[in-house]
């Protein structure tokens, strides 16, 4: 273990800080050239999507009765997050009525294995939908964070793997859910007090790249029409519109530049999994981001209440 100290910084800087700055040869930033918002077209095609959410009934079709399902994909990682957005996701008032939120999430159910449409994982999906009423073809949106464990490799061979994996998994995603269009990812907190192999920094930090290259290479195949060779194809005939959700990594007690910090109690004791308060954090950052995220507004959020017309006199 000596080679994975638990550390409260590890002097890396996170993606949106970094910037045009590099990292082992990879520009900073969330999306390509280094900047924190994606490109203006792609935006354009994700609001177009969104406004085609609507209610759905349990067949796929619109219905003023129906529902509007938005999923968790991933480990245990993203289920014991995905569930705290929830509660508190619960407790708003100004969310659509319609909208359901399932944790698909599953403890141990890492890139790999959701990388196959094959694997139980999936059953139990489909098991989860059905306990909340709902339908595979009424999900219409999704939150992916995945990763695997035990990566050893020189940067970016684990990281391309990852890349590769959640490729697949959003393929399976596509088969899965017909009318999935929107799928917003991120990717793992700080690790640098993690006590085991699992998923040690300087990992945790490089799995933000698999998310950024995934993108952008969706990015480009909208503008070219080229598929990635790497990615895969993430055309609309393939899988959902994709884009960033919450960047959840800071550098341990290293404030970010919008302050986010990780100290060593918000973790549980293997330093890799979130206690309650991690938790919250990032049930927090994830319903400010659905609130304000351009693409997500017109189905996350309800109608906001009539305007009361002054009486004349």
């Amino acid at each position: 273990m000596t080679a994975h100290p638990a550390r409260e910084s590890t002097g890396l800087i996170p993606l949106p800080d970094l910037g045009t700055g590099m990292y082992k040869g990879e520009q900073g930033g969330l999306y390509p050239g280094g900047v924190n918002t994606p490109p203006t077209s792609h935006v354009r095609a994700g609001i177009a999507l969104a406004k085609s959410i609507v209610p759905l009934d349990a067949q796929g079709r619109p219905s003023a009765d129906g529902k509007i399902v938005m999923i968790s994909v991933g480990m245990s990682n993203t289920t014991m997050k995905f569930q705290a957005f929830m509660k508190l996701a619960a407790e708003q008032k100004d969310l659509n009525p319609k909208l359901v939120l399932v944790d698909g999430a599953q403890g141990g159910q890492v890139a790999w294995v959701t990388s196959k449409a094959g694997t139980p994982y999936w059953d139990v999906v489909m098991e989860r939908l059905q306990a909340s009423g709902v339908t595979a073809t009424q999900v219409q949106a999704a939150w992916l964070l995945q990763a695997n464990p035990g990566p050893h490799e020189e940067f970016p061979k684990d990281t391309k793997e990852l890349q590769r994996n959640i490729t697949d998994t959003l393929h399976v995603m596509h088969e899965k859910f017909p009318n999935l269009k929107l799928t917003y990812l991120s990717s793992r907190t700080y690790a640098g007090y993690a006590t085991s192999p699992l998923n040690p920094e300087p990992y945790a930090y490089e799995s933000a790249f698999a998310v950024k290259w995934l993108i952008a290479a969706q990015i480009e195949q909208e503008r070219s029409g080229k598929i990635d060779a790497l990615a895969g194809d993430l055309g609309a005939a393939a899988a959902p519109w994709l884009a960033w959700s919450a960047y959840l990594w800071a550098d341990g007690l290293q404030p970010r530049s919008d302050g986010l910090t990780w100290s060593r109690p918000e973790l549980e004791g293997d330093g890799t999994h979130p206690a309650q308060a991690a938790e919250q954090k990032v049930g927090s950052l994830l319903l400010a981001f659905f609130k304000s995220e351009p693409t997500a507004k017109s189905w996350f959020l309800g109608a906001p209440p009539p305007r009361r017309r002054a009486a004349h006199h």
